[in-house]
């Protein structure tokens, strides 16, 4: 079908509501006219025995990096989440918020971010420094060094790898910090709570972001468990399972973010998105992949 990007469950949208009934929601590109579709190319009312709704997502990627919200650019100790980080070899992304390892006796603390922002998309190297603020926001090694890669979830990108054979669930990545060199919250948000499963992420639930570039904004879940692909860079595409769509709340540099409740549980990691959408893999994905913690206080 021209313009179908992934599926995933959701709920019929009015009016720019949710009215609660269940919907298989076919996410596309752009949406077509029924008169500018033939027969085959239209989907069905229903699927598998549930109605189908379509969503117009664009044509999410790791969006390219724009001018950051003024205050969030700058170097900043101890270093925060929302604001502007990065690898060497990138331009800028946002720092998730730190964190701590669960499996380490004492603690051990990490900044938490994509794996494009802190790693490269699986160019870089273990150890490798990160700068806080990012390249592109005058970071600058040594000065500005805040933290060392520690460990990341590699991303299966097609080429090489096609993306019928893709198993990505998260875009993900931790560096290691001295924890006097970060404070364990979020810019304009606060402390994390706790971090929501999967089963508790819910279409019409209310939340919001602090991020490199846009700052403090918030949205509403639109669809979850969605299998959508998404945008490398120089054509090529990662084919990812499970994700959050949201309505569109960030913009190139806001990647990393954390998506939290408005009781501070951490939702999901936003690493992508479009004019008309934001995406982010299951906090309870990053949570078990990296094997981390809400750091304490």
């Amino acid at each position: 079908m021209p313009n179908v990007l992934g599926l995933g469950a959701g709920v019929k949208w009015k009016g720019g509501e949710p009215t609660g009934e269940e919907a298989l929601v076919i996410l596309v590109s752009k949406k077509v006219p029924q008169e500018h579709l033939t027969t085959g190319e239209r989907i069905p009312p229903m699927l598998f025995g549930v109605q189908t709704d379509v969503l117009q997502i664009g044509f999410p990627e790791i969006q390219r990096v724009a001018v950051a919200y003024p205050g969030l650019r700058e170097r900043i100790r101890p270093a925060v989440g929302g604001v502007s980080i990065g690898h060497p070899q990138v331009t800028a992304g946002t720092l998730g918020v730190p964190v701590s390892d669960r499996s380490c006796v004492p603690h051990r603390f990490y900044v938490l971010s994509n794996n494009h922002i802190l790693a490269a998309s699986n160019q870089a190297r273990t150890g490798d420094p990160i700068l806080q603020p990012a390249p592109v926001d005058g970071g600058r090694i040594p000065r500005d060094t805040l933290a060392h890669l520690s460990r990341f979830v590699p991303v299966e990108i097609e080429p090489p790898i096609d993306r019928d054979n893709h198993r990505n669930l998260v875009d993900a990545a931790l560096a290691e910090a001295d924890p006097l060199d970060l404070s364990p919250e979020i810019a304009q948000i606060g402390f994390l709570t706790g971090f929501l499963n999967a089963h508790e992420v819910n279409v019409g639930m209310e939340v919001r972001k602090t991020g490199r570039t846009t700052g403090y904004t918030t949205g509403r879940v639109t669809v979850v468990g969605a299998t959508v692909d998404v945008g490398y860079g120089g054509g090529t595409i990662a084919r990812f399972t499970d994700q959050i769509v949201t309505t569109p709340m960030s913009e190139g540099g806001d990647s990393g973010s954390v998506i939290v409740t408005f009781d501070n549980l951490a939702v999901g990691l936003l690493f992508a998105g479009s004019p008309f959408a934001s995406i982010a893999n299951q906090m309870e994905h990053v949570q078990r992949l990296l094997g981390i913690e809400v750091a304490p206080r």
